[in-house]
């Protein structure tokens, strides 16, 4: 991992997307957003599009977001802002999506997720649906990317992980909860783990082709993301929209990380590993989901479940 230049050095829990994309220009570079129709999604791609990069918003509504990319090119200036559809719960519709797509792609911002699902849903293939959509769904994409982003010379993908990933492993023995009972929260949690380590099985196979990946915690922010759970959130440290997007937004920017890979980032800056979970949630990384062993079988399963 490279280390942070001097600009990046104020950057932390208060930082902005304005401010890690001040001087940044990514004129004739194409970025990916998916699940960019609300939130955190929103921002990102506004931010990107700031610094004149071509945005491709990468959503299951795709009338929504449709209207986002119109609203963002009225914001920012930039015309080069567009909509395709992209449900990552079903391997076809992210087939058609990297099917259809050319070019080299430099920025991958997989962004799109669901949580603490009230009740165990599973996907037509049979997956639980939050690993589904959150981990099995970017796998797929980034595998059916892997040349686009090779051609880039230069890709960074990132993974949106969570504090809530403190709360499980990946379980392996019992991924889509068929002997243990549901939980909404351990269903999310395992699905965050997968995120880490699929950017730690990103950059350890594809780095030397200059594909790098990190993962980022946004910390704290009310967006629809919580829409199936109620949440006390006083006394927590919250984030508004724009301070949780920052430290995608600098993962897929800040030319300081440009070789940097396989980490997990909070609050603009990389986590420590820790040892256990706090109470609090006040962040770090668990060593399991920073396990190069864990991310090779996760790959292997990944991949196999997506065989024809």
């Amino acid at each position: 991992m490279s280390e942070t230049g001097e600009r990046l050095t104020g950057f932390g829990f208060a930082t902005t997307t304005d401010e890690v994309v001040d001087g940044v220009d990514l004129t004739g570079r194409t970025a990916i957003v998916t699940g960019a129709t609300s939130g955190l999604g929103v921002e990102t791609a506004r931010a990107l599009a700031v610094t004149g990069a071509r945005v491709v918003l990468a959503a299951r509504r795709t009338g929504a977001a449709a209207r986002i990319a119109a609203e963002l090119t009225e914001r920012t200036g930039n015309g080069l802002i567009e909509a395709r559809e992209l449900d990552l719960a079903d391997p076809r519709s992210v087939r058609r999506f990297t099917d259809a797509w050319t070019g080299p792609v430099h920025v991958l911002v997989n962004n799109a997720g669901i949580m603490a699902l009230p009740e165990l849903e599973r996907t037509p293939y049979g997956w639980e649906r939050q690993l589904a959509t959150n981990f099995l769904g970017h796998f797929a994409l980034v595998h059916g990317l892997e040349r686009p982003l090779a051609e880039a010379s230069g890709a960074r993908v990132v993974c949106l992980s969570s504090a809530a990933h403190l709360r499980s492993p990946v379980v392996f023995d019992d991924l889509h909860f068929r002997f243990r009972p549901y939980d909404p929260w351990l269903a999310y949690a395992q699905s965050k783990t997968a995120d880490v380590l699929l950017a730690l099985g990103i950059t350890r196979r594809w780095g030397d082709r200059g594909v790098r990946a990190n993962a980022a915690h946004p910390g704290i922010v009310h967006t629809e993301l919580q829409r199936h759970i109620r949440w006390d959130t006083e006394g927590l440290p919250m984030k508004s929209v724009e301070q949780g997007a920052a430290t995608s937004v600098l993962l897929a920017t800040a030319p300081e990380l440009a070789h940097a890979g396989a980490g997990y980032y909070q609050d603009c800056r990389p986590a420590a590993v820790v040892a256990e979970r706090r109470p609090d949630y006040s962040g770090g990384v668990a060593p399991y989901a920073l396990d190069p062993a864990a991310a090779e079988r996760l790959w292997k399963t990944a991949t196999a479940a997506l065989a024809p």
